[in-house]
């Protein structure tokens, strides 16, 4: 099936105006990669509340950045081009919508909504509107990753991909009272990395959560899951957000086997690999591209411009959300289960919920994993 196609933006030679919804510590993050890319201008904040909005650009932008709490009032005033949303996952879905609406193309936040049928309600209303919508999965932009995927077609036939993640964090606040917080807030970042590295989409999980007994979660802090990829694969991830003590990367730590070898990436420092015939080579060829946020903006405004489909397009990034809501759901059940159980029954959700012009695109689709199946960019 084509990847979803959307209207470009004529390549004036001129930054892309962009409204950043959303003043928060990350809404912040995002007006200084806006305000620092020679791609983009910052055109506006919006914010419900719009001392918080003032705030964020007293501390970040230029003191004369019209702020305001009215997305539809903000864009018209100040001829702005795009979005950037940065609010909370619960209210993505609505800013999305709105801005789609207005004609605005939208760079969101991980996650894609709330739910997997919130996200595919997003995913039609991308394809109704003819506009982009692109998830900014931020992990994806580090070129040692970038040459870890290249290392990985070095070693053959691949067989299986394994994560470890294990930190202490003492956050605070709303994810110490999460059923499964390392599942629900930290796991997409891998579960979308894996399907970036092996080129490949989720089949089946089973997902074990537990909680250690020192643990200051109340829900289950630490995970181990073992996916079913297309062509056969698997991917184990194994997590803890509370094991203190010889930490690894936030980035976790990857190994990779394949019939003619391995190649290791402990998230930090440049891959490794031991592969048949293969010499470890210490130029990666990457290019010297943007990483994190920076690079996920950029990617954003190339595509705006060219018409490419970027990374984290909508239809590409649900299977990423899906495979954390397929590993909640096993781990709640005790059980092995089908992603395609759960796009489905998303799907139902969203048709249940959807307007009438969402709805008529969603019923269109003769399955759902067939309307999300895209070629992934590579570059």
């Amino acid at each position: 099936m084509n990847a979803h196609v959307f209207r470009s933006l004529p390549a004036t030679g001129a930054p892309l105006r962009v409204i950043v919804v959303g003043a928060g510590g990350m809404g912040r993050a995002w007006l200084h990669a806006v305000l620092t890319s020679p791609d983009t201008e910052l055109a506006g904040v919006v914010d419900l509340d719009p001392e918080a909005a003032r705030i964020a650009v007293a501390a970040v932008g230029p003191p004369d950045t019209p702020t305001g709490t009215d997305l539809a009032a903000l864009a018209a005033e100040t001829g702005a081009e795009a979005v950037v949303d940065v609010t909370s996952p619960a209210a993505h879905l609505p800013v999305t919508l709105r801005a789609l609406d207005l004609g605005l193309p939208v760079l969101g936040e991980k996650p894609a909504a709330a739910s997997v049928a919130e996200a595919l309600r997003l995913a039609a209303a991308a394809e109704q509107s003819g506009l982009l919508f692109m998830v900014s999965q931020s992990r994806r932009y580090n070129r040692q990753l970038f040459r870890f995927r290249e290392l990985a077609g070095r070693l053959g036939d691949l067989g299986i991909l394994t994560t470890e993640f294990f930190l202490a964090p003492r956050f605070g606040g709303f994810r110490d009272a999460m059923a499964h917080p390392l599942l629900l807030d930290m796991a997409i970042h891998p579960f979308d990395t894996a399907r970036f590295l092996l080129d490949a989409e989720p089949v089946s999980v089973y997902c074990h959560g537990y909680n250690p007994a020192w643990s200051w979660y109340a829900g289950d802090a630490a995970a181990t899951a073992v996916f079913e990829m297309t062509g056969g694969v698997r991917y184990v991830y194994t997590g803890s957000w509370c094991s203190p003590g010889l930490e690894t990367s936030w980035n976790g730590a990857w190994r990779l086997s394949g019939e003619q070898g391995s190649a290791v990436w402990d998230g930090d420092t440049p891959p490794r690999i031991d592969a048949n015939g293969t010499a470890p080579a210490e130029d990666s060829g990457i290019p010297d591209a943007a990483e994190s946020i920076e690079g996920a903006l950029a990617e954003f405004v190339h595509a705006l411009r060219t018409g490419t489909v970027p990374r984290g397009e909508i239809h590409e990034n649900v299977m990423s959300l899906a495979m954390v809501d397929s590993a909640v759901l096993s781990a709640t059940e005790d059980r092995r289960v089908h992603v395609d159980e759960v796009l489905d029954a998303a799907h139902r959700e969203a048709v249940a919920t959807a307007g009438d012009a969402e709805r008529e695109v969603l019923t269109s689709w003769p399955s759902v994993r067939t309307a999300l199946t895209r070629p992934c960019p590579t570059g």
